[in-house]
């Protein structure tokens, strides 16, 4: 007879399907309801950092929940810092590949997910949640409402939202650091999702990750210090930043999707005072598919391209200090909210006709 094998034997369940306790936490994000389950309170503590605290971004409309599991692998890194994702897709599935102990594979037609770390990546908790985490969370958001994923920054005021995009290095992460602490809304730092039907923005306004001489321009001596204290993280790239948790700063948070109101592409080239140049709607095409090639290949990007045109779009050029490029900003966003209101008056007066 087959010797019986003790309950923690390995062969006793080779997948690791045996029901054992679990801790979840739900969240809505993007506008979507998430489950997320692990067996391990350090995960889950990963989690917690990641979307705690932060506003549900609610719409009026049923979405499925879109669950996500998580696992801790025993798996030891060959190196100090993981090797980057590599995407995958093929059967229905997607996902991203660092090595045999830090993987997400996602099925967004059935609404799920797994993401696997090792406890070694665990210790550097940014690559786990920024790669891994974020990865599987905006994945599947998206697909499941067709947003477009765009690499930009969005901040706003009253409902209204600007997408802020430009290359590395021009400056959107400390533009929109100044935007919040100046009291704009922030909805997004490098991550903004667009619903082209109803040309609204949304995303997680959690992180903000700034270069530290980027630090020595905020004016207030005590918000410096604090911002000093964040954590330090290191890009890819080698580069040095802080990152920033905004929900611990008195920061107003988007509290929902914001209605689209402009574009600006952000500019190397410095002016005297921060310059909004208005651009036409064919420059402003050419600007946005250059620096969203990604997104030229979603599903929603021809819905999206056929309301480029009736966007007002501009180039920000910034003066000695990123408080002029605020103060641009806040007056481009009260010119739009008295052009819609002008719009709104006129409507109403040809309806009653």
């Amino acid at each position: 007879m087959k010797k019986r094998l003790p309950p923690d034997d390995p062969d006793c369940d080779p997948f690791a399907e045996r029901p054992g306790r679990h801790w979840q936490r739900r969240y809505r994000l993007l506008g979507l309801p998430f489950l997320f389950r692990t067996r391990s309170r350090a995960l889950l503590r990963v989690v917690d950092a990641a979307y705690g605290r932060l506003p549900s971004h609610r719409e009026k409309h049923t979405d499925p929940v879109l669950t996500l599991e998580l696992q801790l692998t025993a798996d030891r890194a060959d190196r100090r810092t993981p090797p980057p994702l590599r995407a995958f897709s093929g059967a229905g599935l997607l996902g991203g590949v660092m090595d045999k102990g830090n993987y997400a594979v996602l099925a967004p037609a059935q609404h799920t997910g797994l993401v696997a770390v090792s406890s070694d990546l665990l210790r550097r908790s940014y690559y786990a949640r920024y790669e891994l985490l974020e990865f599987a969370v905006y994945t599947l958001a998206s697909r499941a409402r067709g947003l477009l994923s765009l690499h930009a920054a969005c901040v706003g005021r009253s409902g209204r939202g600007l997408l802020l995009m430009g290359s590395s290095g021009a400056g959107k992460s400390t533009l929109a650091l100044h935007c919040a602490l100046q009291g704009l809304d922030f909805a997004a730092e490098d991550a903004a999702f667009v619903d082209a039907a109803r040309l609204t923005v949304t995303g997680v306004p959690n992180f903000v990750h700034v270069r530290p001489d980027s630090i020595r321009l905020v004016e207030q001596p005590l918000t410096a210090a604090r911002l000093r204290r964040s954590p330090r993280i290191r890009r890819r790239s080698g580069v040095a930043k802080y990152e920033v948790d905004l929900r611990s700063f008195g920061t107003r948070l988007a509290r929902a999707p914001l209605a689209l109101a402009a574009l600006v592409f952000l500019s190397r080239a410095g002016a005297d005072g921060a310059r909004l140049a208005p651009l036409r709607a064919d420059q402003a095409l050419r600007r946005f598919a250059a620096a969203q090639p990604y997104a030229t290949l979603l599903p929603g990007w021809h819905a999206f391209k056929a309301q480029l045109g009736t966007l007002p779009a501009f180039e920000l050029r910034r003066g000695a200090h990123p408080t002029e490029s605020v103060v641009a900003l806040r007056h481009l966003l009260e010119r739009q909210a008295l052009t819609d209101s002008s719009v709104s008056v006129v409507s109403r007066a040809r309806a009653r006709r």
